[in-house]
């Protein structure tokens, strides 16, 4: 199986037309498809369009949201590090919506078992569903992320034979043989959610945060982004005076420099393997301003990644500092540790005695705020979330 099978390549130069281009410029630096597929070998990360709209609620158009994006992406200059980055081209709609997902689900497996990251320019946030089930073969636990307002899960029983923008949570979290160990959403808002959703969150232990947890603290969503085996992105989660190009835009949301502070984030995580971008829809783009700041969350994402501390594993020990609290209720101690290389902060969650033979305990990623709860001889609550995870 060769994965030039499954582009149509870019036409740079309908793209680039009348745009003259400096050597810095990723119009120029890129290994783009345009004639000849790119070598793979010294690859990092691989852009990846992905043409289809089908199952996009409200919002047909974003399936033109690649080349959208492209032509403002290859204006960008590149950052003071040397990037090894191709552009494969696009995915076509298949023959049918299934079609598009298995070329996406093949290609993302792919990318990753050769340690290249893939980054998404959809399509509808049902080609989300494809992304994960890239993992199936790669037989591995998922940690998942969404930047989202609302949760994607189908309310109607009698549609959820179909994967949508507005149903694709069910058919992740339904899918077998089930490899979700986590999912977690970022920026919802709660006018647009109902609490049967939530409560169901409530009850699988997983990690939900509204839109006002973030308000002047953008540096919190940092662990959970940490946490991250893949990424989608929502960009109807930003506010429509900062991204107006959705069909589902509304006017709260997070600020374009939010938004960018998110993907660098991403970037920086040494466990995230897939990103994708999703809804961005051109037909709805005034003077291109959408296709502008996803390009330049895209260039943050590049930055972090190019800026990544490689503190995880955590290897050699003597890179750390472990720090013991001790805890009111009962004689339990909760273990952090803290990366003298980057000041970022795990959690040493035991593993129950039946479930682990050769691990002891599941490091999660925490902020200092986690470690000041327990200094204060309180249980962080995503301490113990994480450990009924991990008795089921």
């Amino acid at each position: 199986m060769s994965l030039i099978d499954f582009f149509s390549p870019v036409n740079s130069e309908e793209i680039l037309a009348e745009t003259d281009l400096f050597r810095s410029q990723y119009g120029k630096i890129l290994d783009i498809y345009d004639q000849e597929f790119p070598k793979l070998d010294d690859a990092d990360i691989a852009i990846i369009g992905v043409m289809d709209d089908r199952r996009a609620f409200n919002n047909k158009g974003c399936a033109e949201a690649p080349d959208a994006f492209r032509k403002q992406f290859y204006k960008l200059h590149q950052g003071g590090y040397r990037t090894k980055i191709v552009d494969l081209g696009n995915i076509k709609r298949g023959h049918s919506v299934t079609d598009t997902y298995v070329a996406l689900q093949t290609v993302t497996t792919e990318l990753i078992k050769k340690n290249i990251v893939p980054v998404i320019i959809g399509g509808g946030q049902d080609l989300t569903y494809a992304q994960y089930l890239a993992y199936e073969k790669l037989e591995q636990r998922v940690d998942l992320v969404v930047v989202d307002s609302s949760f994607d899960l189908q309310e109607d029983v009698e549609d959820m034979a179909d994967t949508t923008s507005r149903s694709y949570l069910n058919k992740v979290m339904l899918h077998q043989p089930n490899y979700l160990f986590n999912f977690s959403n970022i920026g919802y808002q709660t006018y647009f959610v109902n609490q049967e959703s939530l409560d169901v969150f409530e009850k699988l232990y997983f990690d939900v945060y509204r839109l006002g947890t973030f308000s002047g603290k953008i540096e919190q969503a940092e662990p959970v982004l940490r946490n991250a085996d893949m990424i989608s992105f929502d960009m109807g989660a930003i506010r429509s005076s900062d991204a107006s190009a959705n069909g589902n835009a509304t006017p709260n949301g997070f600020y374009g420099e939010e938004a960018c502070q998110i993907c660098r984030y991403a970037g920086m995580s040494d466990k995230l393997t897939s990103i994708g971008f999703y809804e961005f829809n051109p037909d709805l783009d005034k003077n291109g301003q959408t296709a502008i700041l996803l390009s330049q969350m895209i260039w943050y994402f590049i930055e972090g990644y190019y800026h990544r501390k490689k503190d995880f594993p955590l290897q050699p020990k003597s890179s750390y500092i472990i720090y013991h609290t001790a805890l009111k209720a009962d004689d339990h101690e909760v273990v952090f540790v803290k990366s003298k290389k980057s000041d970022r902060w795990w959690m040493q969650v035991p593993y129950p005695n039946t479930k682990s033979v050769n691990e002891r305990y599941h490091l999660v990623p925490c902020s200092y705020q986690d470690y000041q709860t327990a200094i204060d001889g309180e249980m962080p609550d995503l301490w113990w979330r994480t450990y009924q995870k991990l008795t089921f």
